[in-house]
């Protein structure tokens, strides 16, 4: 703002005593100080409120005002309540210096000053703010990358004072500033994440406020493809628009540092539009993914359809220089298959699908401009499948596990997911084998939809099992009953349970640990810190109240299945 505009507001209760040539100076600040050097805490461009307790005689002002002038303020103002009148010896220091005086009625508090300019400034700087932010969103969309969100997050800092994170839907950093010299804590960012989700189901305005650690955050939601971020954040998603509610699954959130609650609407319009300028960079590395798609596109239609082992390995072999760039031979593969299920959505959710698990594919620890330029999927109907190239499997010769693994695979994301979820929508995935050639791949893509239906039918809104569950009792569990699951445990565990409610005996991990034993009576006490004898009288227990007898195989695998089943 400039130094004119202050005389323009008569609560402000200031008369020029000076400088009126200079009064087209900018006010970037505002100071309140009655130290006699107080430069060390000036960086230029402030208004100076002074009470004017600094001054002993009429010697004092002329260094006074010299101090300021090399500091670069704007503007002194001094206080009438403690001399009545501005000593003439200041006024002829500040004219002799060019420095504009002021003087504050006796009525008018400084705070009232103080916050008068801050909500100027602020305004001002706002809209400067949203001056950089349209030349950058024309020269983004215009034209080549603009920098990515780093850019616009360091016009946050540096012009609004406000540090920002851009986090993907499940916590992962994707842009943003350290703290202390680190980056921001990734469990701090999955919590962020997970807030953003859960507030997403509610119809109601953005931004999301939330207090973590005693820091609050304001969460604005980062809308891509072209979808509009206020639209979507006041109105619920209608019936059969399951496309558009499994999108806002993946959304990217921008986190403020920041209470935006008592925000005026003009810092608030500024911040969502700069959500879409970050919307604007997601969609073109989306775009950029699209050659990726459609190689996996091409060679998952080959294998549905049952081409020729060699028409795959051809296409296969355009394809893994694109995902491998630098890779000698030919990659192995795995094939992941995730379904995204929404209660009452009619529409395909097969693309919403395929955005979360590029989301979930991504490596954590990977490094580059972007880490998921190397996971190819591509949607099929209702489900998303990846086709992922492995580099190596030396780990599986050495009898390890490489690869993509199931148990592992949702550990990170679980919770966010699940919140955005709710109680209406599921999210499962199923995990191959790998496969070392083309032929291998219709059977790891039904390999992968086997998976996927084994995690389908366990309970929670984010499932995934593997390839190795195919091969135990694990692939049958899940297809009984409910009513037959629940009468069979009731019989053999409920006369456990109720014993231990009862006596606190411990009968069911005693069971469990008699039964990972292998029935071995000294392993079993020594896991359990048990004497044997001890041991054998709580067996002798759980066989009395069962009628089961712990030395008969088959009684074993009735208890082993009842308890994989409650």
């Amino acid at each position: 703002m400039r130094l004119r505009a202050l005389l323009d507001t008569d609560a402000l209760g200031l008369k020029l005593l000076g400088g009126e040539e200079e009064l087209d100076r900018t006010v970037r600040g505002v100071m309140t100080t009655d130290l006699r050097d107080p430069s060390r805490y000036l960086s230029g461009g402030e208004l100076v409120l002074t009470g004017l307790a600094w001054r002993r005689d009429a010697a004092d002002s002329e260094p006074f005002v010299r101090i300021l002038v090399r500091a670069g303020v704007a503007a002194l103002a001094a206080g009438e309540a403690e001399l009545g009148e501005v000593p003439d010896d200041l006024v002829v220091a500040c004219a002799r210096h060019r420095l504009p005086l002021f003087s504050v009625h006796e009525s008018v508090a400084f705070a009232t000053i103080t916050e008068h300019v801050a909500r100027q400034v602020s305004s001002e700087r706002a809209g400067d703010l949203a001056a950089v932010v349209e030349r950058h969103r024309r020269m983004m969309t215009g034209g080549p990358a603009g920098g990515g969100p780093e850019v616009i997050l360091d016009l946050l800092g540096s012009d609004l004072d406000l540090r920002a994170w851009v986090l993907s839907c499940t916590g992962r950093l994707i842009a943003g500033p350290t703290v202390n010299g680190a980056a921001l804590p990734a469990d701090r960012c999955v919590t962020l994440a997970t807030e953003q989700q859960a507030a997403g189901r509610a119809p109601r305005r953005g931004p999301h406020r939330v207090t973590v650690q005693n820091t609050t955050y304001s969460l604005f939601p980062v809308r891509s493809g072209g979808r509009d971020a206020e639209a979507a954040a006041t109105a619920p998603a209608p019936q059969g628009a399951g496309e558009a509610a499994g999108a806002a699954l993946s959304d990217w959130v921008l986190a403020v540092e920041a209470d935006a609650g008592d925000w005026p609407e003009e810092r608030l319009d500024l911040l969502h539009g700069v959500t879409q300028l970050i919307a604007v960079e997601r969609d073109r590395r989306d775009a950029a993914r699209t050659v990726r798609r459609r190689l996996a596109q091409e060679v998952l239609e080959l294998v549905q359809t049952s081409a020729p082992p060699a028409e795959i390995a051809a296409r296969l072999r355009v394809a893994a220089p694109v995902l491998l760039p630098g890779l000698g031979a030919a990659p192995h593969w795995q094939v992941v298959v995730a379904r995204l299920e929404q209660e009452g959505r009619d529409a395909e959710t097969g693309a919403a699908a395929q955005a979360l698990l590029e989301e979930i594919l991504v490596d954590p620890l990977a490094t580059g401009p972007e880490p998921s330029d190397r996971i190819a999927v591509a949607h099929l109907g209702d489900e998303a499948v990846a086709l992922v190239p492995l580099p190596s499997v030396a780990a599986e010769a050495e009898g390890r596990q490489s690869g993509v693994l199931a148990d592992a695979l949702l550990a990170a994301v679980e919770g966010p997911l699940s919140a955005g979820l709710g109680e209406d929508g599921r999210l499962t995935v199923g995990v191959s084998a790998t496969v070392h050639a083309a032929e291998g791949l219709r059977g790891a893509l039904e390999e992968a939809r086997h998976a996927r239906r084994v995690a389908a039918a366990r309970p929670g809104r984010v499932c995934a099992a593997g390839h190795q569950e195919l091969a135990s009792h694990v692939l049958l569990l899940p297809f009984v009953p409910d009513d037959v699951r629940r009468a069979f445990t009731a019989r053999l565990l409920d006369p456990l349970r109720e014993y231990d409610r009862r006596h606190r005996a411990e009968l069911i991990p005693t069971l469990e640990a008699f039964l990972d034993c292998d029935g071995s009576w000294t392993r079993c006490a020594t896991r359990l810190h048990l004497h044997v004898n001890t041991l054998r009288y709580r067996v002798g227990r759980i066989e009395q109240l069962t009628g089961r007898d712990l030395s008969r195989l088959e009684d074993k695998l009735d208890f082993f299945l009842a308890l994989r089943m409650s």
